[in-house]
């Protein structure tokens, strides 16, 4: 079981690499770093040649995914995965029924009722399968959607 949800998708190309390269290119925001900011693109991030990391430019939600990929001739792939930043602060965020759980065998608030641990593994399941799956699904599509306008894809399928 993976933590975090990761996607691969595979793309055909209407027009050739390096016309399609310069259209990323116009439509991206060059940027070592993957935060969101006001800007006209549709894209921020990195460009090398036929590889890029980018997120969307759409401010408070753009900065969840980061699409990862390259193109090759007329075929390409990418890697949709959640940014590293969210990935650390949805770790934290699954892990505080985790030092409720201490914090209350510490300070004996409480006596020990075994219920708790089913409690808590509902916790980190429901924030895991629902909460993080739910905006990933959503927020994924959003990118690849944008990512498959500003490429002008053929098709674009997962792999």
């Amino acid at each position: 079981m993976k933590i975090f949800p990761s996607s691969i998708y595979e793309f055909s190309l209407i027009d050739d690499q390096n016309e399609t390269i310069e259209r990323l290119n116009r439509r991206t925001e060059n940027s070592d770093n993957l935060i969101s900011k006001i800007t006209n693109k549709s894209f921020i991030g990195k460009i090398d040649k036929n590889k890029f990391k980018i997120i969307s430019s759409d401010i408070g939600k753009g900065a969840f995914c980061t699409l990862n990929g390259q193109i090759n001739n007329k075929i390409g792939e990418v890697v949709v995965e959640i940014n590293k930043p969210f990935k650390i602060l949805l770790s934290i965020l699954m892990l505080f029924p985790i030092v409720g759980f201490i914090i209350q065998l510490i300070l004996k608030v409480e006596e020990f009722n075994p219920i708790f641990i089913i409690v808590i593994l509902a916790q980190i399941l429901i924030l895991r399968f629902v909460f993080i799956e739910i905006a990933y699904k959503f927020l994924s599509k959003q990118s690849i959607n944008k990512l498959s306008d500003v490429l002008d894809t053929e098709y674009i399928r997962k792999k």
